[in-house]
This record gives C-alpha cells, sequence and structure tokens, in this order.
C-alpha cells in the first residue's frame, strides 16, 4: 500500500475522533460545565493525535507539507459534513458545496505539480526503456 494510502486511511479515522471532540460535546454535553466538556474532549482528541501524528509522518515520505496540509482539509470537510447532517441532525447547505469547491481548487492547484513530476518520471521510465530496447 502506498505512503500517500497509508497516510490518507489514517488521517480518515483520526478526523472522525477529531470531529467528535470539537463539536459533539455540543449536542451531548451542553448542559454540562465547560470544563467536563473540555476534558472529555481532550480524552477522545488524544486517539486523533494518536493516528493524526503516524499519518503525517507516513504521508510526508511523499507529500511536502503544503500538500499534506491540504489533503488534511479535504478529509476534514468529507468527515465533517456527514457528521453534522447525520449525527448533529443539522440540514445539508449549499455553503458546504460552495467551501467543497474552493478546497478541490486548492487541492489542484496544491497537488498538480506533484502529478506532473510523477507523470514526468514515467516519461523518462518510458523513453529509457525504449532505449534499451533498440
Amino acid at each position: 500500500m502506498s505512503p500517500v494510502l497509508k497516510a490518507v486511511m489514517l488521517l480518515v479515522c483520526s478526523n472522525v475522533f477529531m470531529t467528535f471532540a470539537w463539536y459533539a460535546h455540543l449536542k451531548e454535553l451542553n448542559g454540562k460545565p465547560w470544563l467536563m466538556a473540555a476534558i472529555i474532549s481532550w480524552g477522545i482528541a488524544l486517539f486523533e493525535y494518536l493516528l493524526q501524528v503516524p499519518a503525517n509522518r507516513i504521508g510526508h515520505r511523499e507529500l511536502n507539507i503544503g500538500q499534506l496540509k491540504i489533503l488534511q482539509e479535504v478529509i476534514t470537510l468529507s468527515v465533517f459534513v456527514p457528521f453534522s447532517v447525520f449525527y448533529m441532525k443539522k440540514p445539508l447547505k449549499f455553503d458546504y458545496l460552495w467551501a467543497t469547491l474552493c478546497i478541490m481548487g486548492a487541492v489542484f492547484s496544491c497537488l498538480e505539480a506533484n502529478f506532473s513530476a510523477h507523470n514526468q518520471v514515467r516519461e523518462d521510465e518510458r523513453s529509457a526503456i525504449d532505449t534499451t530496447q533498440k
């Protein structure tokens, strides 16, 4: 499995914990003291970090820091929208669509150079193979 795919899988799991740590207390602990909500959220966030730190280390083998950050934002939005709709029972809004489109533009501009470089390496490999076969 590629390092990027491993990183994505770990980041998705990490984001589930992060989203619950950041927002579930608004539904589940709304009537409780804020300090209790903060401590419980911190406990949930520990699991986020146990997944997120290795994910970034693995992903950094092939992606630069900017690409990792953009990847993280895409995953965050991909986890947050279903969480908001299904867990928090909030309506799906066009705001989510516009945010998604903006982030997809950022993904393209940040990762496009990586894809171009990858394609160039493949073309160089093909040229080398063609040269050795002649």
